[in-house]
């Protein structure tokens, strides 16, 4: 009894950590844009961006406001390379209205 108590109890430590890892492992990038860019310019940004490997656009907000849309235009990138991140910067620079790209990991968030 006292070894499936040990086994349980180290399992569920396991993943814990598995967890804590995964957490650890989160990346995105937030795109801003200029204040006078329309929602219409922003949807188009991030469908002409989606193409790129291992990246991900998260979902956009249910009410889109222009004002909840000024940063609402973030991408996981977990898994993705340098060369799949230079891709997206790429793709992202091609349009006037972005005014800048904050890469992030969950060991530089809060």
């Amino acid at each position: 009894m006292l070894v499936v108590a040990l086994a349980g109890g180290l399992a569920a430590g396991l993943a814990g950590c598995a967890k804590f890892d995964a957490a650890l492992g989160q990346r995105w990038a937030t795109v801003s844009f200029k204040a006078d860019t329309p929602a219409a310019t922003l949807l188009q940004v991030r469908a002409a961006c989606s193409h790129v490997p291992n990246v991900h656009a998260e979902a956009l907000a249910r009410k889109r406001t222009p004002a909840s849309l000024m940063n609402s235009l973030t991408y996981r990138t977990d898994h993705a390379s340098d060369a799949n991140l230079a891709q997206l910067q790429e793709c992202l620079q091609r349009f006037p209205s972005v005014q800048g790209i904050n890469f992030q990991d969950s060991g530089s968030a809060g």
